[in-house]
């Protein structure tokens, strides 16, 4: 009985060391991709699947051009197989100097890992000239292009060719998976662009011009800005134009996200502009933790406050 017992712990631990030893060996085939935002980790995912662990450097929450550096950062980098990024200078202010102390030639710029996902991009609000005098314009446009869904789909294919480019053994899973997101992103943006119907023509003011795209998709009509120019805070006679506007346009809401709610608040009370909360690079909490759910939460929450 003795030694039944004793064969039985020793096959137990021999499945139990190969079990182990075949987890680590999986883990350590995985690609390290490091996204600069939670949505392009959540379609690196999607790309993926198992093949890749994504981790993200920012959380969501964050001023878009203005992410804090964190010591983590680095060592993430330096491991990292790829970088996928929004690019057209949306992480100019706070990337490049991480690049540059992470030394890791895989992921610089024009090496195989840097996955630049605007390619391809039809980008709005190319400046036609670049003046610092403007604020903080972007010279190759608008990089929020993210809040388009139909848009994200151009993304998941970068991603996917991206990683083929890096990992070419792997392109029929990338293309598998890429398919069915692709098909799956269908699916939403029909559900959406019905969902959305009582956005179509409503008009809103923006804190920072961050909802161009999201707006262009569903028709939605700008008329205004919290920020005197891109990046420069309000001078009180811009704020006092600011609420004129809006009641002359009768404009409906007010978007604002990783900014101070004071002035918002203050726009409101003095207008009546509903107020609404909302981050553009999702994932900062359960409900906007994956692409989908975060446009979706987004899409919900204006209609429900608009309605």
């Amino acid at each position: 009985m003795k030694i039944l017992k004793s064969r039985t712990l020793s096959l137990f631990f021999t499945v139990l060391a190969s079990t182990w030893l075949y987890s680590g060996l999986v883990f350590a085939q995985q690609i390290r991709a490091v996204a600069t935002w939670p949505a392009l980790a959540d379609i690196t995912r999607q790309v993926g699947k198992e093949l890749v662990n994504v981790e993200s450097l920012a959380t969501g929450v964050e001023d878009a051009h203005g992410v804090p550096i964190r010591p983590s950062f680095v060592p993430r980098l330096n491991r990292a197989d790829v970088l996928v990024l929004i690019g057209l200078d949306d992480e100019q202010t706070w990337l490049p100097a991480l690049l540059e102390v992470a030394s890791n030639p895989k992921i610089l710029p024009g090496r195989p890992g840097y996955i630049d996902c605007s390619l391809g991009i039809s980008v709005l609000e190319t400046p036609i000239r670049v003046d610092r005098a403007e604020g903080d314009v972007h010279p190759k446009g608008n990089p929020h292009y993210l809040l388009d869904p139909v848009r994200a789909k151009i993304v998941a294919r970068n991603i996917a060719t991206g990683l083929t480019r890096n990992f070419p053994q792997h392109q029929q899973s990338f293309e598998k998976n890429l398919k069915a997101y692709v098909a799956e992103l269908d699916n939403w943006i029909g559900r959406w662009e019905k969902m959305a119907a009582p956005l179509r023509g409503v008009k809103f003011v923006d804190y920072h011009p961050e909802w161009v795209y999201l707006a262009d998709r569903f028709g939605m009509k700008l008329v205004g800005s919290v920020e005197l120019k891109p990046g420069i805070e309000p001078t009180p006679n811009h704020l006092v134009e600011l609420v004129q506007q809006i009641k002359q346009e009768k404009a409906r809401l007010l978007i604002y996200g990783a900014q101070n709610p004071r002035l918002p608040q203050q726009i409101a009370s003095e207008s009546g502009i509903k107020v609404v909360r909302l981050y553009s690079g999702g994932g900062n909490q359960p409900e906007t933790d994956t692409y989908i759910k975060w446009i979706d939460y987004t899409v919900r929450t204006l209609v429900q406050s608009v309605s």
